[in-house]
C-alpha cells in the first residue's frame, strides 16, 4: 500500500449529531466544529473519507435513497463551510438479517476499497470515530485510531478495550491531535 495518508471518519455521532437511524436530511446536524475540523483537514491535504455502517438499510428502517439524500444534505451542509468529504463508503448490512460481509467495521473492505479507489497508504493513515469498531481497523493495517467524546464516544471510552487509545474531546480536537502528530 503506498500513496497518501487519509482520515478515515465514523459519521454519525462523529461529524454530524447522532439520530439512530436517520431516515430525513432535514435532521442532519453538524456537531459544533466539526466542518471547520473538516476544512482543516481538507487545506492540510488530508483526504477525509467517510466510512460508516447503516444498518438501518438491512433492518428496513430506511432505504438506500434516503441514506443518500443525508449524504447530499451533508455535503451541502459542508459546502456552506467550506469544507469536503473526500469520498463516502457505507455498510448497509447487518449479519443478522443480511449474512456476514467483509465491509461492516470493523471489516476493512471499505477501507481497502477506499484505498484502491484514491491511492492511500493506510499504514499511514487515521481513523477517528466514537465507537470502538469505527477504529479497531486502524490495528489492522497499522494506522493510528482515536476515539472521540461525542456521540457514544463517551460510554465507549469506559470499556477496558478503550484504555490504550487515544481519546478527543471532539472532531475538532482530534483533528489538531492528527495534524499535531504529523
Amino acid at each position: 500500500m503506498s500513496g497518501r495518508p487519509a482520515v478515515f471518519l465514523d459519521r454519525d455521532g462523529t461529524i454530524i449529531e447522532e439520530r439512530g437511524y436517520l431516515r430525513d436530511p432535514v435532521e442532519v446536524r453538524l456537531i459544533p466544529g466539526s466542518a471547520a475540523a473538516l476544512r482543516r483537514l481538507n487545506h492540510a491535504g488530508f483526504p477525509a473519507i467517510i466510512v460508516t455502517n447503516q444498518s438501518g438499510i438491512a433492518r428496513g428502517l430506511l432505504t438506500e435513497a434516503e441514506y443518500a439524500a443525508s449524504t447530499r444534505r451533508l455535503d451541502e451542509l459542508l459546502a456552506l463551510e467550506h469544507a469536503r468529504i473526500d469520498a463516502s463508503y457505507h455498510c448497509p448490512h447487518l449479519p443478522e438479517i443480511s449474512g456476514p460481509c467483509g465491509c461492516r467495521k470493523p471489516g476493512t473492505l471499505l477501507y481497502e476499497r477506499a484505498a484502491g479507489d484514491l491511492g492511500l497508504d493506510l499504514r499511514r493513515s487515521w481513523w477517528i470515530g466514537d465507537r470502538l469498531r469505527d477504529v479497531e481497523a486502524a490495528e489492522a493495517f497499522g494506522g493510528r485510531g482515536m476515539l472521540v467524546l461525542t456521540g457514544y464516544g463517551r460510554v465507549e471510552s469506559n470499556s477496558p478495550a478503550a484504555t490504550a487509545l487515544p481519546t478527543a474531546e471532539d472532531l475538532a480536537a482530534a483533528v489538531q491531535g492528527v495534524l499535531g502528530a504529523e
